[in-house]
């Protein structure tokens, strides 16, 4: 039986062509790719890439000016931190709550939307495995070069779960039997109609945006179209803690804001789902609202 695709990367001693990440003294990464014969420098001296080809991870290697470095193979979420950018990346925080509340589980067939630098897309392929299908749309080439090379860096070659199209995911969805639809794009509402038609009903439909605006009209453009059950919506925030002896406390910085998530699950065909009573705020939707609840707050 042969191992998943980048499963031989994660393990075993250091190799040529493997991704290192170096931590000096102070917690700084430094990340490089292991070439034989070749040297890595710093401003506190060098060392051979020989020193650590053949060495178990989590070796411990001197720089000639007598700084030590620990040398692991950088994680997932440390690589795509490092990688180079064309679009911003989806951060690993948002990227779990992803993998979490869509459900992603090995097999699933999934349509990526917005490949950015192909953070996300890494994440999926890995969660999906050999056996399932992940279709990306990116209607920049550019950024589509950028993401092909992460993720194949990553994984040490072409995944082969991996499909990658250049376009507008609703000019050029032709997938079907989507059991999740991942939308990271500027106006994801343009796509619900594409999308309704391909996911499988329970499927999960998950936009990441940015601005309230956005994730207010996403909701609501759900709301419209029908055939989705009540959007949940939400943000993660992740607050690091300093734990030195007696002296346990939150650090000053945290990783706030990055954008928000919200899910919908696709309903039968034909299925209205049952109406959820909510009373809004007066005033909440705009006068020229036409949409469900434009009735001004009645409860439902």
């Amino acid at each position: 039986m042969s191992e998943p695709t980048g499963a031989a990367r994660r393990r075993g001693p250091f190799k040529v062509g493997d991704q290192v990440q170096l931590t000096d003294p102070k917690g700084r990464h430094y990340t490089f790719t292991l070439e034989a014969g070749k040297n890595f420098h710093t401003h506190k001296g060098s060392f051979p890439h020989d020193e650590l080809i053949g060495a178990p991870e989590g070796s411990v290697v001197r720089t000639t000016g007598n700084v030590a470095y620990l040398a692991l193979r950088p994680l997932l979420p440390d690589y795509v931190l490092s990688m180079p950018r064309g679009a911003a990346v989806v951060y690993p925080k948002d990227a779990g709550q992803i993998l979490a509340f869509a459900d992603i589980f090995p097999g699933a067939r999934v349509v990526e939307a917005g490949v950015g630098s192909g953070s996300l897309s890494a994440f999926l392929l890995r969660a999906i495995g050999d056996h399932g299908m992940l279709h990306s749309y990116e209607r920049r080439e550019d950024f589509a070069e950028i993401a092909q090379q992460n993720v194949e860096r990553y994984f040490g070659g072409p995944h082969p779960a991996w499909q990658l199209t250049v376009g507008d995911l609703q000019d050029n969805l032709s997938d079907t039997e989507v059991d999740r639809v991942i939308l990271d794009m500027l106006a994801p509402w343009e796509c619900l109609e594409a999308v309704s038609k391909a996911l499988v009903p329970g499927g999960i439909l998950c936009a990441y945006v940015a601005t309230t605006t956005q994730l207010a009209r996403t909701v609501e453009s759900i709301r419209e179209i029908g055939g989705f059950n009540e959007p949940t919506a939400w943000e993660s925030m992740i607050r690091n803690w300093h734990i030195e002896g007696l002296a346990v406390r939150p650090d000053h910085r945290m990783i706030g804001h990055t954008g928000f998530l919200l899910t919908a699950r696709r309903l039968a065909d034909g299925v209205e789902p049952p109406m959820r009573r909510r009373r809004p705020a007066k005033g909440a939707y705009g006068e020229d609202y036409t949409g469900p609840n434009a009735d001004g707050g009645s409860p439902r």
